[in-house]
């Protein structure tokens, strides 16, 4: 029987812990650390103007400021380059939830585990379940709403079980 595989993260850390059997100890395989959410914002930002610098004005949109429709055929149109507001450290989370998704996926591939149980801080947790290969959803066992990075793998143990019994 392949062992389950239990994650416990937040932006920042994610620890990957192996359970072969219940009255084993977890051992932990990984840990992950996110060198971008210990970065200050001013090192993640540039600042050099983007094409939706202007974006409150009917510029950026295709407006017809006197020069009529066909300056832009989709008047109201927004600028190709738009992308929706994200902060940079929302965009540094995401980024590393598609590496966790990357290394579980490779590792899912090559057989070491066979079910998965993940622990995330809440905001990480929508993070990577927006994230993570469609493939991995189907062997995800449990997956809890909590950050329990700081654990060490007896502790980590304890709680999710404490958790799983108030689920019951």
């Amino acid at each position: 029987m392949k062992p389950t595989w239990i994650i416990t993260a937040n932006a920042g850390r994610a620890r990957f812990f192996e359970e072969s059997a219940l009255t084993e100890p977890l051992q932990e395989i990984e840990d992950m650390v996110n060198a971008g959410a210990r970065q200050s914002i001013s090192d993640l930002v540039t600042d050099q103007i983007g094409p939706t610098a202007a974006a409150g004005s009917g510029h950026n949109i295709g407006g017809t400021q006197g020069v009529g429709l066909s300056h832009n055929a989709n008047v109201g149109a927004p600028n190709k380059a738009y992308q929706p507001a994200v902060t940079p450290v929302e965009a540094e989370a995401v980024k590393f939830a598609k590496d966790i998704s990357a290394y579980l996926t490779k590792a899912h591939q090559e057989g070491r585990f066979g079910q998965l149980v993940i622990s995330a801080s809440p905001q990480f947790l929508g993070t990577l379940r927006s994230v993570i290969d469609p493939q991995l959803k189907d062997v995800i066992k449990t997956e809890f709403n909590k950050d329990y990075t700081h654990f060490n793998g007896p502790q980590l143990r304890e709680q999710l079980q404490a958790l799983k019994d108030k689920q019951e």
